[in-house]
């Protein structure tokens, strides 16, 4: 799927996810986290009235909006893709939110309290850039929050199976803590969500196919073959071991 081909993912998709999740935990988001997980990184990361945030790879936004709507932060949400942002905008008018069409990195300038990233780090295979990035951009005392996919490399046969693999990168936890340190962050918390989000992974799996007809009607057969096949992949990586999903919160020093 390009970047700008999502607003009828989003259309097509959006009944489907709204019926995987429990009641009360779809609030846009185009991930495997509920909004609760969503509220408790955010606490665990300080967020509260007046606090910047700055989430990257932000998508159509809907964990960003949860937050500027329950919490009163100010919100800058970047992402690629000109028509996920078009679609955020729309949706946030009244909450304090500001949005950019950029590639990441670079960042934005200017420093922020908070720096998000969610369920997006695996996205990036230079990831020693990325947080050297985050780091700059972060306040004295600022936090990185993200979710992380925990693993060895993908193999051959593997990404020959994931849709999209050039995209898919996860990286083991011992790595990833190290270039954090050189960046200059200390991780402050981190919490396994690899069982909550292997039962949503399963439940956007049963629910796609359930509904294939109409989704394939709206994003072709390809598109909705690569769904289901990418949702299949991390149903059975997460049950099994094969990469664990984490949250972390990583602070600056003061």
């Amino acid at each position: 799927m390009r970047q700008d081909e999502r607003a009828p993912f989003v259309r097509v998709l959006e009944r489907a996810r709204r019926a995987a999740y429990p009641a009360g935990e779809y609030v846009g988001q185009e991930s495997f986290m509920t909004a609760s997980e969503i509220l408790a990184l955010a606490h665990r990361a300080g967020i509260r009235p007046g606090a910047s945030v700055l989430d990257l790879c932000c998508g159509i936004a809907g964990p960003g909006r949860l937050l500027a709507g329950e919490l009163g932060c100010t919100y800058l949400g970047v992402d690629g893709s000109s028509s996920a942002v078009q679609i955020a905008r729309q949706r946030a008018r009244g909450l304090p939110c500001r949005f950019e069409v950029a590639e990441v990195p670079p960042l934005p300038p200017g420093t922020f309290d908070v720096v998000l990233l969610l369920e997006t780090m695996l996205a990036f295979r230079d990831k020693e850039a990325l947080i050297g990035g985050i780091s700059r951009a972060l306040a004295a005392g600022g936090r990185f929050a993200f979710t992380l996919e925990e693993g060895r490399p993908l193999s051959g046969a593997e990404r020959a199976q994931m849709p999209d693999a050039d995209t898919v990168w996860p990286a083991p936890l011992d790595e990833l803590r190290a270039m954090l340190e050189r960046a200059g962050l200390a991780v402050r918390w981190q919490e396994d969500w690899s069982a909550a989000h292997r039962a949503i992974a399963a439940s956007l799996l049963e629910v796609f196919a359930a509904g294939e007809a109409a989704i394939a009607a709206g994003i072709g057969r390809r598109g909705l073959d690569e769904l289901l096949a990418a949702h299949r992949l991390w149903s059975e990586w997460l049950g099994t071991g094969r990469v664990r999903k984490l949250a972390v919160v990583a602070e600056k020093a003061p």
